[in-house]
């Protein structure tokens, strides 16, 4: 089958002159040459950003999504490719409407007809896993209801048949292979594809980022997500309220709506760190087809938060040492940098600091101090890439999303904002971030977290002492264990050691005690 597979998109290649794209933007003369015996004396008659974005089309989901971030990166791609791709974001050819009509009855147990007071047949947004209808609830709420492709996972399955086998021949084979940890980073794409396959797991994800920059958290003005409306969600089907806006491509539009296009940029970089760095869960599919704009007089200039498929999370580890490495790229500090790779066990132990902080130099210096539209971050990352094999750098295969995610949100901001400066509009979050993290309101905020546990455990120390005294067997192991602590010096560190735990433990709860008392720490 992966045969067969590979032998289709090679044929798919083909057939929409692809090998045009590949050859002709090969410099030396046998490319020219091979160009034109392959051709055959044949003329492609659709211009190439067509031709490509019909053959994504084609091959399935797993190739569309590959040319919604190309879609973004104007830098890397010409602008006829971009602009053409960019119909791939909401524009994927729709699947019949009476098919999204029996899947929503067989999902939901009834026609669509009699479940909404209205719905729209046709569909508004058409995607690469799923379409949108617009409907209206009996209660007079707007919804959209977004129905799942039918065929989504044998496809899926194909592909990743093909990826899993391509990822094994480049760890056998490449030199490279083992570090880049291809198969892991195929089982992460593998696990969050089968993910957006399940609308309910995506339904609770748009409910969690609602509650990160719902009412209450100070974050309201930031971002808007849609509400979902439980009672009409189930896998292949997913009903949330209806957002009005602008897509954020639109730039246009939305300064003829008086939206503060700068301070938009500045703000979509914010909401970036904040869910990256603040909640460790984060939108990972942020092409502009899937974040709006809003329009209405009360959100004027709030951004829309769509389609939560891809999301990414990170643990508290992941967090801070990439928080510090970001902030130690925002001030030069490159030995720090090197330091955190060595003690995260991103290279192994025996690297030298001033051999990785000179490589790291030389790629990140060259790039500071130039507005966004001069900085490729894609380059960057290419040059890392280069001097990542000279130190045997592993590949860090749950940081894949958010490389994407962080590609898509530079692609976003250069559409804004060419002027945009992302070094310093990340860079006082993050050292806010960090300043919370490691002062005393991180103290405070970790001595909450724990204080359920003590409140629970600290009560039952003297009974479980007690029993663990009281035990017949106890009596004569206890005598002993206190005479070899008069004799040993051994044993008397240990209890030493006890006692200075026991005295820890005890100004932990007098800093608790203090920080919640009237008159404590503040």
């Amino acid at each position: 089958m992966t045969v067969f597979r590979l032998i289709y998109i090679l044929w798919i290649g083909l057939r929409y002159r692809l090998d045009d794209l590949v050859l002709s933007s090969l410099q030396h003369p046998c490319a020219h040459t091979l160009l034109r015996i392959v051709r055959l004396g044949m003329r492609p008659r659709r211009a190439r950003g067509e031709r490509l974005r019909v053959a994504l089309e084609t091959l399935g989901p797993i190739y569309v999504k590959f040319g919604q971030v190309l879609s973004t990166r104007r830098d890397l791609v010409p602008p006829d490719i971009a602009d053409e791709l960019a119909l791939l974001q909401d524009r994927v050819p729709p699947f019949p409407s009476d098919v999204a009509a029996a899947i929503i009855h067989e999902a939901l147990g009834d026609a669509p007809e009699n479940l909404f007071a209205h719905f729209e047949r046709d569909p508004v947004a058409s995607a690469s896993i799923a379409q949108v209808h617009f409907a209206v609830l009996h209660d007079g709420r707007e919804v959209a209801v977004k129905v799942l492709r039918p065929g989504m996972r044998d496809a899926i399955e194909r592909d990743l048949s093909l990826m899993r086998s391509l990822a094994a021949l480049v760890e056998r084979l490449a030199p490279d292979g083992r570090r880049l940890k291809p198969r892991e980073v195929v089982a992460e794409f593998d696990k969050y594809l089968h993910d957006e396959l399940d609308l309910v797991r995506e339904a609770a994800n748009c409910s969690q980022l609602r509650r990160n920059f719902g009412p209450g958290t100070g974050r309201e003005h930031l971002l808007l997500v849609p509400e979902v409306v439980w009672e009409y969600c189930a896998t292949p089907v997913f009903t949330m309220q209806r957002m009005r806006g602008v897509p954020v491509s639109q730039v246009a539009r939305l300064q003829a709506l008086g939206v503060d296009i700068p301070r938009l940029a500045r703000q979509g970089v914010e909401i970036f760190f904040m869910q990256v760095f603040t909640d460790g869960f984060f939108h990972a599919d942020m092409h502009p087809g899937n974040i709006y704009v809003s329009d209405e007089p009360d959100t004027l200039g709030q951004y829309i938060a769509l389609d939560f498929g891809i999301v990414g999370s990170l643990s508290e580890f992941d967090k801070n040492y990439l928080a510090q490495n970001f902030l130690a790229f925002f001030r030069r500090d490159y030995r720090r940098v090197a330091q955190l790779h060595i003690e995260s066990g991103w290279v192994p132990a025996t690297t030298r600091e001033e051999e990785l902080e000179g490589a790291v130099r030389a790629v990140c210096e060259p790039y500071f101090d130039r507005p966004l539209a001069e900085i490729s971050l894609g380059q960057v990352l290419l040059r890392l890439f280069q001097t990542s094999r000279r130190f045997h750098v592993e590949i860090q295969p749950q940081l894949v999303l958010l490389q994407k995610t962080l590609l898509n949100v530079e692609g976003m901001g250069r559409e804004l904002d060419p002027d945009l400066d992302l070094w310093q509009t990340a860079k006082p979050f993050l050292e806010r971030w960090m300043h919370e993290r490691i002062g005393w309101r991180g103290l405070r905020q970790r001595l909450d977290q724990e204080a359920g546990q003590w409140s629970q455990l600290l009560p039952q120390i003297p009974r479980l002492v007690y029993m663990q005294l009281n035990r017949p067997d106890q009596g004569a192991a206890l005598h002993a264990e206190l005479q070899a602590l008069t004799r040993g010096r051994e044993r008397t560190n240990r209890l030493l050691l006890a006692t200075c735990v026991i005295l820890a433990t005890g100004l932990g709860l007098a800093v608790w005690v203090l920080m919640h008392s009237g008159g404590g720490l503040s």
